[in-house]
């Protein structure tokens, strides 16, 4: 707390400051921007579904429909987005070998969109459960155990193949030990010195994922099974803490918190012990819930979504992934 003197009331009035909409916007501590923003879009096959199911608010493009989407996105100022891929079940497998096909889904959608927007910022999701048998982040090993190490290798190869295919962010998700130092390793020897990381470093074991798995094709994968063996308990703080200042020393560029609106707290944490960018998803279920608040005549939609962004921003993120991106950005244009 900074040190206030005041000779208190009348000499102290706080509604001045409050008297009227141009002082309240000049004296305001946080303001958001469309360049803040980050657009995440689920990106499917020619011949797979559209929709996960009819309760779910979100969509997956086929590559097509998703160079339209990005031409109006990019009008409102957004110039990042983030892709997550549907891949087809009869290309998963224990080992997730499509993830380093140099053909696969995100490699086509990224040759796709750089060929079009060749200014536009891509960041994509380096974790294994949109290709894996299991539906889990890493490789299941003959005791249904995560193998960590095995994991990393993959991973790494994934990595590499993004960047190959043009990836401007890479951004490990998928909470292995050791996975930003092996994967920068990699990509200083393959010749990628400018490619980002953005390290998943703070994600926790959430239930408010549970909308993005069914979107990404993997929560009937997942079944019963839980994360909590490699994502942060949600009942810690400092744990977070340092698995972000481990990635930070291990090479990652920015550091991400997720989900953001229920972790406003670790945000603010991590922002007061780390110089580099802080990133914070707000995630499949926090946007659903608000989303159904609104339709359902509960909470003014627009209003509550520019707040919830509002305080990730304040509680000190610096770049905010979220679903609203679009909406938010045509809002703040006009």
């Amino acid at each position: 707390m900074k040190n206030f003197k005041s000779k208190g009331f009348p000499y102290h009035r706080g509604r001045r400051l409050r008297s009227s909409d141009n002082i309240r916007d000049i004296v305001s501590e946080t303001n958001l921007s469309s360049k803040d923003l980050v657009m995440p879009y689920f990106v499917r096959e020619d011949k797979d579904s559209s929709k996960a199911n009819d309760v779910i608010y979100l969509k997956r493009y086929t590559i097509t429909e998703l160079l339209k989407k990005i031409d109006q996105l990019i009008k409102y100022g957004v110039k990042t987005i983030a892709l997550f891929p549907k891949i087809l079940e009869e290309k998963k497998s224990t080992t997730a070998k499509e993830s380093f096909n140099e053909k696969n889904l995100i490699c086509r959608t990224l040759k796709a969109i750089n060929k079009e927007y060749p200014d536009l910022t891509v960041i994509c999701d380096i974790a294994l459960d949109a290709y894996t048998l299991s539906g889990h982040d890493g490789i299941i090993d003959s005791n249904g155990n995560i193998n960590n190490d095995q994991s990393l290798e993959v991973l790494s190869k994934m990595a590499v193949n993004f960047a190959q295919a043009g990836c401007n962010v890479l951004a490990p998700s998928d909470m292995m030990d050791g996975r930003i130092k092996l994967i920068r390793e990699n990509l200083e020897t393959n010749g990628f010195h400018d490619t980002l990381i953005l390290s998943y470093s703070s994600k926790f074991c959430s239930n408010f994922y549970s909308p993005f798995r069914d979107v990404l094709g993997s929560k009937k994968n997942l079944g019963d099974s839980k994360k909590n063996s490699y994502q942060i308990d949600y009942r810690n703080s400092r744990e977070a803490i340092k698995e972000s200042l481990e990635d930070i020393y291990e090479g990652a560029d920015i550091v991400m918190i997720k989900p953001a609106s229920h972790y406003l707290d670790i945000i603010k944490d991590i922002r007061d012990n780390c110089l580099i960018p802080i990133a914070a998803f707000q995630v499949s279920g926090e946007y659903c819930l608000i989303k159904n608040a609104a339709d359902n005549n509960l909470i003014n939609f627009k209003d509550c979504v520019i707040e919830s962004l509002t305080c990730i921003k304040r509680s000190g993120a610096d770049i905010i992934f979220s679903y609203f991106a679009g909406e938010v950005a045509e809002w703040l244009n006009q």
